[in-house]
């Protein structure tokens, strides 16, 4: 057990290593622009660094059993920040979102944290209600009534993004837990029905797609940070133009160090940067399902999943983004993107994992 929590500690490592190299090279011109200091968002992003390893180290040493205990309060606790960023005056509208509580830059996003909640609250309730599962009134239902409940709140910010990350990962975890496959063919249905009824609230949707679709149908609109995105991937090559040398970050594509980091990775660093970073992801997924694999105990076992689930679907979200696979969704890179609110959330869910690793079953 232990040799997957090392592994995984030195994946992360790397990566906010990295993340704070490349931070800078991405902001670096925004940033001077911007604020008058090239070192804003790089300074900013240590320091959350800095915050979240204390974190982390604080949540390792916190036993699984305190969450199994408090799982419903911590939901409320979510649910209740959801209602309350959505009031005018509470929570701060940025990049057309009321999905953050903050002063001026700095900020969190109940949203990110709600995404621990309901995964510990559904690891709780798949391990207490394991019988009744192939029962859908009994066992599945109700957790998709809470599940949706949480979706329809931060779809009225809006984040998609997010709200699919948190779909996505816990039916992951009903499909793990053993719920019949019929389910999720019906469940399929409902989605796609739900996306089109989605499209047709905000036709501003429908343009991501089009644009996903064929960016250069509007190449200085909607399809703008998708051809950027590639127009930095494509020059890279095998070894990149070289660290602080991208071309893209220089006004070209939006505020790179967020959600198309991974697009100046890889222009500076090329396929070989692109591997490096995919390989640390893949390290943390062996590690956590290994780590998963391991445990007797339901709850430790669905908790498990559920987090390294949620990570890997995010990473997922992202990098396809970025090569153009899926509309802009607004989905961070964990570790690695500019952002405190997901990199603090990240490292708690890590910190989570590291205690279920260590843990007795009992």
């Amino acid at each position: 057990m232990k040799k997957y929590s090392k592994l995984l500690i030195i994946a992360v490592t790397l990566l906010m290593i990295l993340s704070l190299f490349m931070i800078y090279s991405a902001s670096f011109v925004w940033a001077e622009y911007k604020f008058d200091n090239k070192f804003h968002y790089v300074l900013t992003q240590g320091m959350f660094c800095l915050v979240g390893v204390i974190i982390l180290f604080i949540i390792s040493k916190i036993n699984y059993k305190f969450y199994y205990k408090y799982s419903n309060i911590i939901l409320f606790t979510c649910i209740i920040l959801l209602i309350l960023v959505l009031i005018p005056g509470l929570g701060v509208v940025r990049n057309g979102s009321r999905s953050w509580f903050g002063i001026g830059s700095f900020g969190i996003q109940p949203s990110e944290f709600s995404k621990l909640g309901l995964i510990i609250f559904t690891s709780k309730y798949l391990e207490k209600s394991n019988k009744f599962l192939k029962d859908y009134k009994k066992g599945v239902f109700p957790i998709l009534f809470i599940l949706f409940l949480i979706f329809g709140l931060i779809m009225l910010e809006p984040d998609f993004g997010t709200g699919m990350i948190i779909i996505l990962t816990i039916i992951a975890m009903l499909f793990v837990a053993g719920v019949n496959m019929k389910f999720f063919m019906g469940l399929g249905v409902i989605g796609v029905i739900g996306i089109v009824v989605l499209i047709i609230i905000a036709p501003y949707r429908m343009d991501r797609i089009t644009s996903f679709i064929n960016p250069w149908s509007d190449p200085l609109g909607t399809g703008f940070q998708i051809i950027q995105s590639l127009y930095a991937i494509g020059p890279g090559g095998l070894f990149g133009v070289g660290y602080l040398n991208s071309r893209q970050k220089s006004f070209y594509l939006p505020e790179p160090q967020t959600d198309f980091i991974f697009s100046i990775i890889a222009e500076e660093f090329g396929i070989v940067g692109a591997l490096v970073v995919l390989t640390l992801f893949g390290i943390i997924l062996y590690s956590g399902l290994k780590i998963a694999l391991k445990q007797e105990n339901l709850f430790k076992k669905y908790l498990a999943f559920g987090l390294i689930f949620q990570l890997i679907v995010q990473v997922i979200m992202n990098l396809s983004v970025v090569i153009g696979l899926i509309p802009v969704t607004g989905v961070t890179l964990p570790f690695l993107s500019y952002g405190g609110s997901s990199l603090l959330t990240s490292l708690v869910g890590i910190g989570i994992l590291l205690n279920i690793s260590k843990s007795k079953d009992s």
